[in-house]
């Protein structure tokens, strides 16, 4: 992206913003969910200790009801967005995030914290289905894939520091520091989302939330084969993803035996998705969307099925392990960027309503493989590698059905 100039990138749709200031603040609300997850990794044993949980996997629901309400809400902020603009749903969502991290900072109990982590996720549902209806109402097609890998460059480092800035601020204020952080996060981006974020959906273009509309928008969106079948494939992916970010934490300090290092090996396991971002940033636009994911999906089938063999030999150490897990997120970073985009694509008169839809989802499906699969963890690395498999062969399965067959086409195609 380097080569192209900014200028000739901004669209009309958020000026008064610069094409740069606009990919930042997209980053920046994006973020919002991966800070949330991803910060609270290191904390999850003093959370069970904290409130006495005496089932050692139960802590993970600290991340699983945020993501339930994560994408719960991505079916109601599509369509409200649609109808009464992105501004109002984006800000009243970030005020939302706002008022539960206050929530979590004062939970007497497990239970009012899992309350307040999932009106976490409802807010954050927001930050996403607005982040990317606001890109597709200014861009589309190969243009949107880059712009969404530029947002995703900016603010692919939180899950690479997240899980350390956890850790650095447990050490000064335990586990509730945490939720002070990302208050005052949330505060700053909705500050600068209500000072500078314009309106990126013209009046004359907004939608009916009647319930006979809103559903023929849902309808058009499951009935696509491209947007329903790629949002399949994400799921499944995002299953996998969740599934080891749920277990990473009991992965690396019962089995790998890492201690406090934990978070400094997941941080060299991410930096594969930021790898992925700025690669296909400056690729995607020459080759296209579908030879990028095609090509990362046949890439996780491989790293699945050489974990899941490794397991079953018992012979996978930390050495491969941490390899293998980077080229895993890798290939992620390179999967979902585009396969967002080639959902979203042919879906540019209801991007709102489609966002929502694909994003509950993908969620909501990567939320039910991710803990089912998370909360089989039994001390070893079977229930991971095994289910890692599973929904990586799914969804090349899915893909191929959408593609009828045809993996790798440069060239852009909407299936209807």
């Amino acid at each position: 992206m380097s080569d192209i100039n900014a200028d000739a990138w901004v669209s009309s749709g958020h000026r008064p913003m610069g094409f740069p200031e606009f990919v930042v603040v997209i980053a920046s609300i994006m973020a919002l969910n991966p800070l949330a997850m991803d910060m609270m990794l290191p904390a999850l044993p003093n959370i069970g200790s904290a409130f006495h949980l005496e089932v050692a996997n139960r802590p993970q629901m600290v991340l699983s009801i945020f993501l339930l309400g994560f994408g719960v809400g991505q079916f109601v902020m599509g369509p409200l967005s649609d109808r009464f603009g992105r501004r109002p749903v984006l800000l009243g969502g970030m005020a939302v995030y706002c008022i539960a991290s206050l929530l979590a900072i004062a939970a007497p109990s497990f239970e009012t914290l899992l309350l307040a982590r999932a009106l976490q996720g409802l807010g954050t549902s927001a930050t996403r289905v607005i982040a990317v209806s606001i890109v597709r109402d200014c861009y589309a097609g190969r243009k949107m894939a880059s712009v969404m890998s530029l947002a995703m460059m900016v603010f692919i480092a939180v899950p690479v520091i997240a899980p350390s800035f956890g850790q650095a601020v447990m050490l000064l204020a335990q586990w509730r520091g945490i939720f002070i952080v990302l208050m005052l996060y949330g505060v700053a981006a909705l500050i600068w989302s209500a000072l500078r974020m314009p309106e990126t959906l013209p009046v004359s273009e907004r939608k009916s939330i009647a319930i006979r509309d809103v559903l023929g928008a849902f309808r058009q969106t499951v009935t696509n084969r491209q947007t329903f079948g790629y949002a399949l494939a994400a799921g499944g992916v995002m299953g996998s993803l969740f599934a080891f970010v749920f277990s990473s934490q009991q992965i690396f300090t019962e089995i790998y035996h890492l201690g406090h290092y934990f978070p400094l090996a997941f941080a060299a396991i991410a930096v594969g998705v930021a790898i992925a971002g700025f690669l296909n940033a400056k690729i995607v636009g020459r080759v296209g969307m579908r030879v990028m994911s095609h090509t990362a999906l046949v890439i996780f089938v491989a790293v699945a099925g050489t974990m899941f063999a490794a397991t079953r030999l018992h012979m996978l150490p930390l050495g491969l392990f941490m390899p293998l897990a980077a080229l895993m997120m890798f290939a992620f970073g390179l999967m979902m960027a585009n396969f967002t985009a080639l959902a979203m694509e042919p879906q540019g008169h209801i991007a709102g309503t489609a966002s929502s839809l694909y994003g509950s989802i993908t969620t909501l499906l990567g939320i039910g493989i991710g803990a089912t699969i998370g909360q089989d963890y039994d001390g070893t690395l079977v229930p991971f590698t095994t289910g890692f498999f599973l929904c990586t062969l799914a969804a090349l399965g899915v893909v191929l059905m959408v593609e009828k067959g045809r993996l790798f086409r440069p060239h852009q195609f909407v299936i209807k």
